[in-house]
């Protein structure tokens, strides 16, 4: 099965058309993209909270992945450190 690759322009503009009250069944229909698909993008592009503060739920995917990163990166070092202070 060949699986679409679509990009970020075409997706923010999908939920856009959501977002100014066009059906994900009428989405779905006329872009060739299936409505699990159109829900997906949706969850994963609207904004989460209000104003300046309002992030995508993809954006704190992507916080929640750095954070992890950084914290092992942290633990890393402290052994380091630790290690370091022995000699």
């Amino acid at each position: 099965m060949n699986r679409k690759k679509f990009n970020d322009d075409f997706k923010k503009m999908i939920v856009d058309f959501y977002h100014s009250g066009t059906s994900v069944k009428d989405l779905s229909g006329e872009y060739g993209v299936s409505e699990v698909t159109v829900y997906r993008w949706i969850k994963q592009l609207t904004p989460v909270g209000s104003g300046d503060e309002s992030i995508t739920q993809k954006e704190m995917v992507e916080m929640k992945k750095e954070m992890l990163r950084l914290q092992q990166e942290n633990e890393i070092l402290k052994k380091a450190m630790a290690i370091f202070a022995k000699k």
